[in-house]
């Protein structure tokens, strides 16, 4: 019952769903499995850079403001180089003003960064889909800045946030070292999100913005009964 729920939630995340596979209904890629049993085996520590609120020199910062608050969210270029300039270029153009965030649900994510606003639209600056980006330094923990996809290497313009205040320690599986577990225990996270999803940022300010928006009434396909706009998004540190 609760592998079925994790399922049913990761499938929500799906960019587009006509004929495609959803995200709960993928094994994670071999090549994540590879390096992160590696990790297991070994028990290395890596760096997160997720964990500090600190923003490095290889690290771009960009300020979302919204209808409902403003928030300041860190990226991270050096583990996923083309995910970061497709949000940052679409930043600068203008691409997400005026978007909505279509898809809330508590305790798990708000998902946006659609310009039809209903979960099927959006695209990459490359002019198709672009591959993940997996990286043993990067996790689904609580605010962090993911990418909506419709299955592997189906990246777009939509990405999504993570809400969730607990882990489920049922999720974790081989990828998850002793560091990873105990980071996700503290922060909270979707875990099996990991290898399915690429994290590409990680909020540093305005995570009670984040957590009203999860808490707003929604009506049908969790569509917020009033929209959640973003009004727009702001290098301030490429």
């Amino acid at each position: 019952m609760k592998i079925a729920l994790l399922l049913l939630l990761a499938a929500v995340l799906a960019a587009c769903s006509s004929g495609e596979e959803t995200a709960g209904e993928k094994a994670e890629p071999k090549e994540a499995q590879t390096a992160s049993d590696t990790a297991s085996e070994t028990q290395e520590e890596v760096e997160l850079p997720q964990l500090s609120n600190e923003v490095a020199e290889n690290e771009a910062l960009v300020e979302m403001k919204t209808s409902m608050g403003s928030m300041k969210i860190k990226l991270f270029p050096e583990y996923a180089p083309k995910t970061v300039e497709n949000f940052l270029t679409h930043a600068e153009e203008g691409y997400y003003e005026g978007v909505t965030f279509h898809r809330v649900i508590k305790d798990f994510m708000i998902q946006g960064g659609d310009p039809t606003g209903t979960g099927g639209g959006g695209e990459s600056i490359y002019g198709e889909s672009f591959e993940d980006e997996f990286s043993e330094n990067l996790y689904n923990f609580k605010g962090a800045l993911s990418m909506a996809n419709a299955g592997p290497g189906t990246n777009g313009s939509q990405f999504f946030i993570v809400q969730a205040p607990v882990a489920d320690p049922n999720a974790f599986n081989e990828i998850h070292t002793d560091q990873i577990v105990k980071a996700y225990e503290k922060l909270g996270g979707t875990p099996w999100l990991d290898g399915k999803h690429t994290v590409f940022g990680q909020v540093i300010e305005g995570m009670d913005i984040v957590d009203a928006m999860a808490a707003v009434e929604t009506a049908e396909a969790d569509k917020p009964v009033e929209d959640i706009v973003i009004e727009s998004i702001e290098v301030l540190q490429p």
